[in-house]
């Protein structure tokens, strides 16, 4: 469920919109451990459950029924909105932070090396082979497992068939054919593409990278983009800014299907979650696509994937009752998991065996963009690659796409941060 931003229930993809809560708007006082030593009236502990702002109505009341339901600890349900990853951060190293919280795409390698979270190597016993590996992997470190995924999310292009067979344009299954079909589709009232506001400096990272046969970092943990192919991909992305093609200033960003379904742009990169609203506006005339390959002879279609997973705080005044409660919803409830994924919007359950009972995925569309998973699928980014690996990598994409800069140069520079960072690790 790449980039940098967190907006929604998708931030971790940057991966929003305007859910009304009542919500926490900070790291204050107000944790939901009532009473001394963690503990409420009786004998039930007290544990605090936090989440960011989903976008999707009624995931906040799921949430929040869930955590009644649960007999053997009071679970008080913190909703945030604003920027979650940073106050997450900062309240894990209090003694007023979240007992169980969640993250996108599991807790950071620093949070795993800080000691901040707990081990839960230990909760998923016979379930373990149930869930998608790749997934677990993401949240394991040195064999550890540091978080349980809750639901999968994607990326991809959708887009509308009748515009392009109007146009006499073919799906494209190339960068060039992309480029090419988004300026063939631009009218006066109808942009060629949608990829964000920011002209997808947030979220075309990763696509970029693969779409050249590369990737963040090798196998073997090292810097793994310094190529003149994916120099030749971000000159795509740049060419592509530049054309007059792609939308931008859109009302909504394009984790919101908005432009698409109000006709602003004949294809958007945007997430599976979006395809029921795409669907009510349009019935069968639309396609989804993985973002293309480079070209001909180089790289790959991709689709970034990534999952929010619940993790324990090592902070927590109690531990063993943290991880149970996280046993309980996310390894032993399998309804509830099911419903978190398919009741409120469309995502693909964290395991194997809930995928295949999620009939709202087996035709159509979306039927299409499970497979793009399983065949195109790539994990947002590695456990290694760092929130300054990202920030570095961000910020040289925004001069690249926006101010022209020589993507080669850019990529240098990217490279020495990301090799500092990764000797930090290890050290």
């Amino acid at each position: 469920m790449s980039g940098t931003g967190r907006i929604d229930r998708r931030g971790f993809l940057t991966l929003g919109s305007g859910l009304a809560v009542a919500a926490v708007t900070g790291c204050g006082s107000n944790t939901g451990r009532e009473g001394a030593g963690g503990n409420v009236s009786g004998d039930k502990p007290a544990l605090s459950q936090w989440y960011h702002q989903y976008g999707e109505a009624g995931t906040q009341q799921a949430v929040e029924r869930y955590a009644e339901e649960y007999p053997d600890a009071t679970v008080s349900v913190q909703w945030s909105p604003g920027d979650y990853d940073k106050k997450t951060a900062a309240a894990l190293l209090t003694d007023g932070g979240p007992d169980v919280f969640e993250y996108g795409n599991g807790p950071s390698i620093d949070m795993i090396k800080g000691g901040q979270v707990a081990d839960l190597s230990d909760l998923l016993g016979d379930a373990r082979s149930d869930f998608t590996p790749s997934l677990l992997e993401r949240v394991t470190y040195q064999g550890k497992l540091y978080a349980i995924p809750q639901a999968t999310d994607m990326q991809l292009l959708v887009y509308r068939k009748s515009l392009l067979q109007q146009a006499g344009v073919q799906p494209p299954q190339t960068v060039d054919e992309l480029l090419a079909a988004a300026k063939k589709l631009t009218t006066d009232d109808v942009k060629g593409l949608f990829v964000g506001n920011d002209g997808g400096v947030g979220i075309l990272g990763g696509p970029a990278l693969w779409s050249a046969g590369a990737d963040y970092l090798t196998q073997d943990g090292r810097f793994g983009f310094d190529t003149p192919a994916v120099a030749e991909s971000l000159r795509k992305l740049r060419e592509l800014f530049s054309s007059k093609a792609l939308l931008l200033g859109a009302p909504t960003d394009w984790s919101d299907p908005s432009a698409f379904t109000q006709g602003l742009t004949a294809m958007q990169f945007t997430g599976l979650w979006t395809l029921p609203q795409i669907q009510k506006a349009f019935g069968d005339d639309f396609g989804v696509l993985p973002w293309p390959k480079l070209d001909a002879s180089t790289g790959a279609p991709s689709v970034p994937v990534g999952a929010y997973s619940a993790s324990v705080s090592t902070k927590s005044s109690n531990v063993d009752a943290a991880k149970k409660f996280v046993k309980w919803l996310w390894v032993d409830q399998t309804d509830k998991q099911l419903d978190w994924a398919q009741s409120y919007g469309f995502h693909i359950p964290a395991r194997k065996s809930l995928a295949e009972k999620a009939d709202k995925l087996k035709s159509g569309p979306a039927a299409d963009a499970v497979r793009f998973v399983n065949e195109h699928g790539h994990a947002q980014t590695p456990l290694l690659w760092t929130p300054k690996s990202g920030t570095a990598y961000s910020d040289a994409l925004n001069r690249i796409v926006k101010s022209g800069s020589d993507p080669a140069t850019e990529l240098k520079a990217v490279k020495a941060v990301v090799e500092a960072e990764l000797k930090r690790i290890a050290g």
